[in-house]
């Protein structure tokens, strides 16, 4: 009898940031369904983080995670002192690079790594990776459209719509077809609290995608100083050069809404394999902060469709102005509500106390206040109507996959994309608007609550696309489809 084949190897390679470890880890966990072996990266950082997580917290940074079958996690230094500020997306990225590519240069050889799944902002592992004889598929944690505006920024700029560092100049018609703009003077569209009227333009690769404000594009506010941010577009244009040596994309998205998207991809092989989910048993992995498993008991005494859940992603912070707000709004509504306030969710020196206040003041099952939750687990969960929340790719997805309704609060990055796929292509949410302060007051948040959840359209809405995503996995289904199609090409040779 013949042997069998070996097993394929595969070497992740994430940005070191929760919402982009977590989808690729998700993958993972599919890909090794299918019989690959998967050697995941993590930073030695965020590594120790996740075994703490895991644990439910505690000083056992030395121990190990449970593997699951056909998943090593491994390790290396970002390059970077232990008290540096990561929130510099810049310095970090630069450090990553520095750092990091002696330490791949082993793994790849030493584990006879044929493929590497590189997450976006780490392609300068591609010409390691090239010079290894390493096949790549590109992983962007986001939306197909947020990439395919990526690859066409050298094509705006080409054009004058946008100039070096990504800012947009006098807008004007493209001469690429694929690339429109649509000119406002609402009010509406463009969320003036202050009652004035202005004019302002969006970009919109198609008529099927969402149009995202001029300046709210995805690269847009990434970064605290000019440089920063200058440094992020240069690192956006690159992406074109990225997608030259890569063999194929994968995305965390599916056929069914994102098709255009999609197509306007410049690659043979785009592969949508989403919505991506963990299975039951590692829901947790790859979590930096460790769940509260109080808040599924609490979930489970509430009545079906009633409670409002409320989290933000592992970057947003607020401040004590905006903290206030939202907790009175979230009073105000009257309904029940689950509130993830992660560690470093506000300013210095305004969760504390105040918390613990605001703990008192809603106690006897009114709200839950956690410090982090299994999100997708309690999307499940059917005493969920609603999420609030930032809009960052994996939770518009896990939201999508659960059927909940979105109110939607936007604060960097793709997130102003994803919120137009779900307020205007989707109709599946609204927004929350700011006052003239740049406030979202306790009377929007009460306000729009009341308009989501008395909206049945909408409701119906989340439920068709619910029922699209969990076809879309399932077997046949356009993702399920393209995760095999994705299978065997790692296994060939």
């Amino acid at each position: 009898m013949a042997a069998a084949p070996p097993r394929p190897r595969v070497l992740m390679l994430p940005f070191p940031a929760q919402g982009h470890v977590m989808p690729l880890l998700e993958l993972s966990h599919r890909l090794a369904d299918h019989g690959v072996e998967v050697y995941f990266v993590n930073t030695d950082l965020n590594h120790a983080r996740i075994i703490r997580a895991m644990e439910g917290g505690g000083d056992q940074a030395g121990a190990r995670p449970p593997a699951a079958a056909g998943i090593h996690m491994v390790s290396f230094p970002d390059g970077m002192a232990p008290d540096a500020d990561r929130s510099n997306i810049g310095k970090l990225a630069e450090s990553l690079a520095a750092a990091m590519l002696d330490h791949l240069e082993e793994p790849i050889r030493s584990k006879e790594i044929r493929w590497m799944v590189v997450d976006v902002p780490m392609v300068w592992a591609l010409e390691l990776a090239a010079a290894a004889g390493v096949r790549v598929a590109l992983f962007p944690a986001f939306s197909a459209a947020v990439f395919a505006l990526m690859t066409h920024a050298p094509k705006m700029i080409e054009d004058g719509i946008l100039d070096e560092d990504g800012e947009t100049r006098t807008l004007r018609f493209s001469s690429h077809p694929e690339i429109q703009f649509v000119a406002l003077t609402s009010r509406d569209m463009l969320g003036d609290c202050s009652g004035n009227v202005k004019r302002n333009e969006r970009i919109q690769l198609s008529p099927k995608m969402p149009a995202v404000d001029a300046d709210e594009l995805p690269w847009s506010g990434v970064g605290k100083t000019p440089t920063a941010r200058r440094a992020t577009f240069q690192a956006v244009i690159k992406t074109g050069a990225a997608l030259a040596i890569a063999d194929s994309i994968v995305c965390n998205t599916f056929q069914e809404i994102e098709s255009e998207a999609l197509a306007l991809i410049p690659k043979k092989t785009v592969l949508a394999v989403g919505p991506l989910e963990a299975p039951k048993a590692a829901s947790a992995a790859g979590h930096f902060w460790p769940d509260d498993p109080t808040c599924l008991a609490w979930l489970d005494a509430q009545a079906p469709g009633s409670v409002v859940y409320v989290a933000f992603g592992s970057l947003a912070v607020f401040d004590a102005t905006r903290l206030q707000e939202l907790a009175d709004g979230l009073a105000l509504a009257g309904r029940p509500f689950l509130w993830v306030v992660r560690p470093n969710f506000a300013a210095d020196g305004v969760v504390d106390g105040w918390l613990d206040e605001f703990r008192r003041r809603v106690g006897g099952g009114t709200g839950l206040v956690v410090g982090w939750a299994p999100q997708q687990r309690v999307l499940a969960h059917p005493s969920v109507a609603c999420f609030v929340t930032h809009c960052g790719w994996n939770s518009v997805m896990e939201g999508a996959r659960h059927g909940v309704r979105f109110l939607c609060w936007p604060h960097f990055g793709d997130q102003f994309c994803n919120r137009s796929y779900v307020c205007d292509v989707w109709r599946t949410g609204v927004r929350l608007r700011a006052d003239e302060r740049g406030v979202v007051t306790k009377e929007e948040v009460r306000d729009k609550l009341e308009r989501l959840l008395g909206d049945e359209g909408m409701r119906a809405r989340a439920l068709s696309l619910k029922s699209a995503a969990r076809a879309s996995v399932a077997g046949g289904g356009s993702s399920h489809q393209n995760l095999l199609r994705f299978v065997n090409l790692l296994r060939e040779q």
